[in-house]
């Protein structure tokens, strides 16, 4: 009989159930793609032993033995980080490997290098898991939606934060609380910063726009902001606007241009995306042949992820198989026609706007702020001010109609600077019914 054979850098919990799924759907895999898929070599530094399942695997605390191995066909990295995963990759490649990651962060910094390696190399690139965990969004993406000019990507890509955001939303419970409860019960880590400032969500939109158009975008053309300053009225406020609060990564293809942002949004409850809750992720494609396509599932853990990754062996076992090596490029375009992005200027956003401005309960306040407002043509659709205890200052919420992100600045800029306001205003994106 064939065999595959797969050598792993990394026995933590993504490799680990690796692993499990090649031993449990080992059966499987052998009706599926004619050849047995074994897992050969496993390199980890924090380990002494491997699970009995895996007794004819050989367990090193050096990579190079993965590389240096002429049986191994396919080295999979689950180290996460930059380094030393980056080298490992490129030694993998050197030596003539196939290579498969879940490493969101590396492909979104140095993914054009590894791309180029590879093709320079003749082998193929696995990244099926570095987006959506256990939803096949990146084959979807290359394949499924080939005949496509996609004219948008929106969606909700962590867990940890869409999860920190229903348990506010569903019982009001102050941010720092539901971060400490999402990390005693594994959603976050230790420091949350990636999930909660829009990193990780950001990393995974460069990925999805470098397959959707065809050009190399990178981490640092994505404008990001994350939801750590988020409050409960903030989610209450939006109720009454008929919206819930969602860390989105959107981008809208403008053909010259396109645009690349990860940021919290109101959106309709009407709209797909509003309901998709706890640690779920979800991902919205509009094609112009195809229109909406939605892809839903766990975007993280340990048996999705793993299920990714094997999806991947047995694309690339299935090629070696055939002979038919690179048969799809890793990105979906031939490496030739792909180039580099125009990303839309933020300031040139428009949409409509919710804004919460914290001030003294004085005379002539509101007016000086819609004044502000006026001066920047911003056109404002429905004010909100709540009660307060005494002594504290007012809430003035404000939803305007749509307004340029480059006039809203301005005029937050003013804002911000009047002696009554006790704190910067926050300014929340609202998604239109269009969108």
């Amino acid at each position: 009989m064939n065999e595959i054979r797969v050598g792993l850098i990394g026995f933590g919990t993504v490799g680990s159930g690796l692993a499990q799924t090649l031993h449990e759907q080992k059966d499987r895999l052998i009706r599926r793609t004619g050849a047995a898929v074994t897992l050969t070599r496993v390199a980890d530094i924090n380990i002494d032993k491997l699970p009995e399942h895996l007794n004819s695997a050989v367990l090193s605390r050096d990579a190079a033995d993965i590389f240096n191995d002429p049986d191994i066909d396919i080295v999979v990295e689950l180290i996460g980080g930059i380094e030393p995963a980056k080298t490992f990759l490129l030694e993998a490649i050197r030596h003539k490997k196939h290579v498969i990651t879940a490493n969101k962060a590396l492909l979104s910094i140095h993914g054009r290098e590894i791309f180029e390696a590879a093709v320079a190399n003749g082998v193929e690139v696995g990244f099926e898991a570095s987006v959506g965990g256990g939803i096949p969004v990146i084959k979807s993406l290359k394949e499924g939606l080939v005949a496509n000019r996609i004219m948008s990507i929106m969606g909700i890509m962590n867990g940890t934060a869409n999860y920190i955001l229903t348990q506010m939303t569903d019982h009001g419970t102050p941010f720092a609380e539901v971060l400490k409860e999402a990390q005693e019960l594994g959603f976050a880590e230790a420091d949350p910063t990636y999930d909660i400032e829009g990193i990780d969500t950001a990393h995974k939109l460069a990925i999805l726009m470098t397959i959707a158009y065809g050009k190399h975008v990178q981490l640092s053309d994505i404008n990001t902001e994350g939801i750590s300053r988020i409050e409960p009225i903030d989610i209450e406020f939006a109720k009454e606007f008929g919206c819930r609060i969602k860390l989105l990564a959107i981008s809208q293809n403008h053909g010259e241009h396109v645009e690349a942002r990860v940021h919290p949004t109101m959106v309709p409850c009407s709209h797909m995306l509003a309901n998709i809750n706890g640690a779920y992720n979800a991902i919205h494609f509009n094609g112009d042949t195809v229109g909406n396509v939605l892809l839903y599932g766990p975007g993280a853990g340990k048996m999705p992820t793993g299920s990714a990754v094997v999806a991947d062996v047995v694309d690339i076992g299935r090629n070696i198989l055939n002979q038919s090596i690179n048969r799809v490029p890793a990105l979906s375009y031939l490496p030739e026609h792909i180039g580099t992005p125009s990303i839309t200027p933020m300031s040139e956003l428009t949409c409509p706007y919710y804004f919460r401005i914290s001030a003294a309960d004085q005379p002539g306040v509101l007016s000086a702020i819609s004044g502000i407002f006026a001066r920047h043509d911003i056109s404002i659709k429905s004010v909100i001010q709540k009660s307060r205890h005494a002594d504290e200052p007012v809430n003035i919420v404000i939803h305007s109609h749509e307004a340029s992100e480059a006039a809203v600045e301005l005029a937050l800029t003013e804002i911000n600077a009047l002696e009554v306001c006790a704190v910067p205003a926050v300014k929340i994106r609202i998604l239109t019914s269009d969108d």
